[in-house]
């Protein structure tokens, strides 16, 4: 990210152990306590809606649609390397691809299957170095280390069912948490688990649990609109949020509470007028995945899912997405939209790894970001065609 200008200026300043300081703005006051080595940052209301950094007019590249180019099926995560190059995931063809950093060539870097330097299924990609990306693959239940685009290690990583790795600790553990959980279960929250991975030793230890998954209310088969807590890794650290909370928790990979930042926030209920977009999206991705379909029986499986949405109409919707965190450890938190992960939610609500709130990003229609590092924006954006196109912007502060 580029370096940026203090949107909400924050009182920095020493503090002794439980001391606090309070600093009116002429946006929002903001105070800021240290509670036994826990930096406590509070807005004292929501603060306003300020553009942080935004898009370049033009991409720096576009690749998916051009004869020649790699063909898509889907996206589902990917990593912006060093130059400016990225490496993506297709789940659906199952293979690791890297483009170059102008975007007009490519090359495979792992296909699928069972062999050294192949994959199952890649639920984790992390920059390790310039040139070094892990690749955590939970149908293969194990690590490859690929350098300088070819693979130098594979490790056995078998978690239990439902957990995967999340980032890479300050010290070279391996940080993991819930992705997965069943909804049919009887208590408020069901919960979720921080463990450290030592890679040395292969020690699994349990550092911290959270509230992960919502019982379903009464009446119900499942909620649509459920809130979830959500576990990620910025700068070494673990980030826990609850979708249903203004608030933001860093944790040591050790487990220990660094830092609380907290806001008010008024939750949207699910009204009709928000209905219409959702079932678009259902029409899309029900087409998408099964073309041979029929209009009438498009027709009737629609109207059958979006009956599920019809019985929440007046509840409260989740504050936000699935956050996310960029190279310099600051924590994007989408706007919350239904329906599908493949519309856009645009705007990004960016909190920097002080708890300074930075203000908003806009992105264009249909685009979904995978990553942000070095002023660059990694996403998947929707063509006129429905065809997922990789696209790499220039991010611009102000």
């Amino acid at each position: 990210m580029p370096r940026r200008r203090r949107f909400i200026p924050l009182l920095v300043a020493a503090h002794a152990a439980c001391g606090d300081d309070t600093s009116t703005t002429a946006d929002i006051p903001v105070q800021i306590a240290d509670s036994a080595g826990v930096r406590i940052v509070t807005y004292q209301g929501t603060p306003p809606v300020k553009t942080a950094f935004h898009l370049a007019a033009v991409p720096r590249y576009r690749h998916g649609a051009d004869p020649g180019g790699y063909t898509f099926q889907e996206v589902s995560i990917g990593r912006l390397l060093p130059d400016g190059a990225a490496v993506v995931f297709d789940p659906w063809i199952n293979e690791l691809v890297v483009l170059d950093r102008d975007g007009a060539n490519y090359r495979v870097l792992a296909g699928e299957g069972e062999g050294p330097g192949e994959v199952g299924s890649v639920d984790g990609l992390f920059l390790l170095s310039r040139d070094s990306i892990l690749v955590a693959d939970h149908n293969l239940h194990r690590l490859t280390l690929f350098v300088g685009g070819s693979a130098v290690r594979t490790t056995a990583l078998r978690l239990a069912q439902g957990l995967s790795v999340h980032g890479v600790g300050s010290s070279g553990e391996l940080l993991v948490a819930n992705h997965w959980g069943p909804s049919g279960h009887d208590v408020d929250w069901l919960p979720g688990h921080m463990i450290r991975l030592d890679m040395e030793t292969r020690t699994l230890d349990t550092v911290a649990s959270y509230d992960f998954i919502p019982r379903i209310p009464q009446g119900l088969e499942w909620n649509p609109i459920a809130a979830v807590g959500e576990v990620t890794v910025a700068a070494g650290h673990y980030v826990y949020t609850r979708s249903d909370r203004p608030e933001v928790t860093w944790r040591l990979p050790g487990g220990t509470v660094t830092q609380i930042v907290r806001w008010q926030a008024d939750p949207t209920l699910l009204a009709e007028d928000l209905l219409a977009p959702i079932e678009a999206e259902r029409r899309l991705l029900l087409r998408q995945h099964n073309s041979q379909i029929s209009d009438a029986q498009l027709a009737e499986v629609t109207r059958e899912q979006m009956g599920v949405f019809r019985a929440v109409i007046g509840r409260p919707m989740p504050l936000f997405g699935s956050p996310f965190a960029d190279s310099e450890g600051a924590i994007w938190l989408p706007s919350y939209k239904t329906g599908g992960e493949n519309i856009s939610t645009s705007p990004y609500t960016v909190i920097g790894p002080d708890g300074e709130w930075l203000g908003t990003v806009e992105t264009p229609p249909r685009f979904r970001i995978l990553d942000v590092a070095g002023g660059l924006v990694l996403g998947v954006e929707l063509d006129e065609m429905d065809v997922e196109n990789v696209v790499v912007y220039e991010l611009i502060e102000g």
